[in-house]
C-alpha cells in the first residue's frame, strides 16, 4: 500500500516546503510511504481527481482561480472520502466554519505552520481516512452475511472506494455508453 497525496497551492515554494515537510515523515510513521502529487493550478489539480484515486488533499484557502474551498467542494464530487486539510494565513472564523461544515475538513493548518504540527496532521488524516475505509469494508462485509446486501455490491463499494468513478456509467439520449475523451 501507498499512500496518495494531492498538494494544491499557487506558490511553487510552498508546495516544495509542503512536500519536504511531508516526506519527513517516513513510511515509518505512516504505516506506509506516500507519493506526493503537486499542482499550482485547481483545474489540473480536478482533472487529476477524476482520474486517480488519493488519500488526501491538503489545499491553500486563498488562490487566484479558485479559492481552496471550492476546489474542495468539487473534489468531492469525485472523491467523496478523501481526506482533507486546508492551509492558510489568512483565515477567519467564518471562513474556518464554512470549511468545517462545508467540505469536512480534517485539519485547518494556518501559514506559517509548524513542521511538527503539519506532520501530526497528515499522519492523524491518514491513519482516520484508513480507519474509515476498513470500518466501511468491514461493515459491507457483515451485510453481506447477514443477506441484506449482496456479495457483488459490497466488491462494487469497494472497488468504488479504492477507484472512485470505475463503476458510474454515462449514457446519451439513445443509451449508448459515453465515454468523455479528456479522461481517457
Amino acid at each position: 500500500m501507498t499512500y496518495k497525496l494531492l498538494l494544491l497551492d499557487d506558490e511553487p515554494a510552498i508546495l516544495s516546503a509542503l512536500s519536504r515537510v511531508i516526506n519527513r515523515i517516513g513510511a515509518e510513521r505512516l504505516g506506509a510511504p506516500c507519493r506526493i502529487s503537486a499542482y499550482t493550478d485547481a483545474s489540473l489539480a480536478l482533472t487529476s481527481l477524476q482520474s486517480e484515486p488519493y488519500d488526501l488533499v491538503i489545499t491553500d484557502f486563498r488562490m487566484p482561480a479558485m479559492s481552496g474551498l471550492d476546489f474542495l467542494r468539487e473534489a468531492i464530487r469525485y472523491q467523496p472520502d478523501i481526506a482533507r486539510i486546508i492551509i492558510s494565513g489568512h483565515a477567519d472564523l467564518p471562513t474556518m466554519v464554512a470549511a468545517i461544515n462545508d467540505t469536512q475538513v480534517f485539519r485547518f493548518v494556518g501559514k506559517p505552520w509548524d513542521d511538527n504540527e503539519l506532520q501530526l496532521a497528515v499522519i492523524q488524516a491518514l491513519h482516520v481516512y484508513t480507519l474509515s475505509r476498513e470500518n466501511q469494508r468491514l461493515a459491507d462485509l457483515v451485510r453481506v452475511q447477514q443477506g441484506t446486501i449482496s456479495r457483488q455490491e459490497a466488491e462494487l463499494r469497494q472497488l468504488e472506494s479504492e477507484c472512485p468513478g470505475i463503476t458510474r456509467v454515462e449514457r446519451d439520449e439513445r443509451g449508448a455508453i459515453y465515454l468523455d475523451e479528456d479522461n481517457l
